[in-house]
């Protein structure tokens, strides 16, 4: 007999959420083979078998928080199993409770008859939690029910009589008054509520402000129209907007070295390097990859580390150490649409500069001239305890200029 823990994780993290379970009790599994997927606050671990056996007994569902060092599973001696004597196995233990049943035909028999039904324990407790009677929902083949079977039942209509089960096993998240209306309640992963907490320490422990400014994209984008092919042919790599601005941003930490630090306790850390985290949408919630010695990289390797890491991020095969250490961030809400925004501080950094949409606006060229520009407004959210609104104007006017004369850059790199 073998028993799975949970690893240590990294040296800030203590626990985790068993996010899915890739073995069931009665599966083969070899020595080194994935057996299950934690969710902690940063990335996801998948957590292997030390030895080869047959699952014996999973003491975590999904769902459950879950320490380091914690046993989690335990392994059992012998060769694989075919897939159906768990299932017989199952199928001969609850026979006496079925029988023992019988007896309470007046009852009602929404419990006996979970009991009844073959399930893996996260469709049991996806079942519970959403008032769904296991045995009115579909098996697959072998005559089990799955989380998936379970989310595909709940999505059904149901019909009249089904309604009474629901309420009744779920009391407490009824309303007082019930209106008919339907709703859903979801539980936040660990991830989600790890960025609201975060999010609302930064806001309370920091006097943050947001000051904004405008560029005029022209140059950049006709200079990339230009070179993109060429790039691309030399580099294989496609040249986008976020090199430009990461080599803008290194610059202006550079002349404003205040926004490239930290707070800590009654001393301000001045950063000597420039590590730029860029914000990744995945399903999951925001992630804020580093991009390490962004003053050191060229436009190729800045454009390449991005794309890998934003690959990782929305695979869900980031490391901790991808996330950890970054200096400044930077976060583009105009690939969605945004047009302006007031983005938060990704502490302990007091910096994070907003990307916008970039959008066609009439611009004053003289007194007399107006033309159709691509502009795009840009924000600088800081910490206003260490950074005087002079050098976050200032900060923001760099990067303006670097940017509507972006042979600049070629200079600062």
């Amino acid at each position: 007999m073998a028993e799975i823990k949970v690893p240590e994780l990294a040296e800030s993290i203590t626990e985790g959420t068993i996010a899915q379970w890739l073995k069931q009790p009665g599966d083969y599994v070899e020595k080194g083979e994935y057996i299950v997927e934690l969710e902690t606050d940063k990335v996801n671990v998948e957590v292997i078998s030390e030895e080869a056996g047959t699952i014996q007994e999973l003491k975590a569902e999904e769902g459950d928080t879950v320490e380091v060092g914690q046993v989690i599973a335990i392994v059992g001696e012998g060769g694989q199993q075919p897939a159906s004597s768990d299932k017989e196995t199952v199928e001969k233990a609850e026979a006496p409770k079925e029988e023992a049943k019988q007896e309470e035909a007046s009852a009602p028999a929404d419990d006996s008859k979970k009991e009844r039904v073959i399930a893996s324990p996260a469709a049991r407790k996806l079942a519970r939690e959403k008032g769904i009677d296991l045995s009115q929902v579909p098996t697959d083949p072998l005559g089990r029910v799955r989380k998936q079977d379970i989310e595909a039942f709940g999505n059904k209509p149901q019909s009249a009589p089904s309604k009474p089960a629901a309420s009744e096993s779920k009391p407490a998240a009824a309303p007082k008054q019930d209106d008919g209306k339907p709703v859903v309640r979801e539980k936040m992963s660990r991830r989600r509520q790890t960025i609201a907490k975060r999010l609302v320490e930064v806001q309370q422990n920091a006097a943050m402000l947001t000051t904004f400014n405008e560029i005029d994209m022209s140059a950049v984008m006709e200079l990339r129209k230009r070179k993109k092919d060429k790039f691309f042919e030399t580099h294989d790599v496609r040249l986008g907007f976020m090199s430009f601005f990461t080599k803008a941003v290194v610059a202006a930490l550079k002349k404003y070295p205040y926004v490239n630090a930290e707070i800590d306790g009654d001393e301000v850390v001045l950063k000597k390097y420039f590590d730029v985290g860029v914000a990744v949408s995945t399903d999951e919630g925001l992630v804020v990859p580093v991009v390490r010695d962004c003053d050191r990289k060229n436009f190729a390797e800045i454009e390449g580390e991005i794309m890998e890491l934003a690959t990782k991020a929305r695979n869900n095969k980031l490391a901790l150490s991808d996330l950890q250490g970054g200096s400044f961030t930077i976060t583009n809400g105009g690939v969605f649409g945004s047009l302006l925004s007031t983005p938060i501080m990704n502490g302990p950094q007091v910096g994070i500069l907003g990307m916008h949409t970039i959008q066609l606006r009439p611009v004053a060229i003289d007194k007399d001239t107006m033309e159709n520009r691509p502009m795009m407004y840009i924000a600088l959210s800081y910490d206003h305890r260490i950074i005087d609104g002079k050098e976050a104007v200032g900060f923001l006017v760099t990067i303006k200029n670097l940017l509507e004369n972006p042979e600049d850059l070629l200079l600062e790199g």
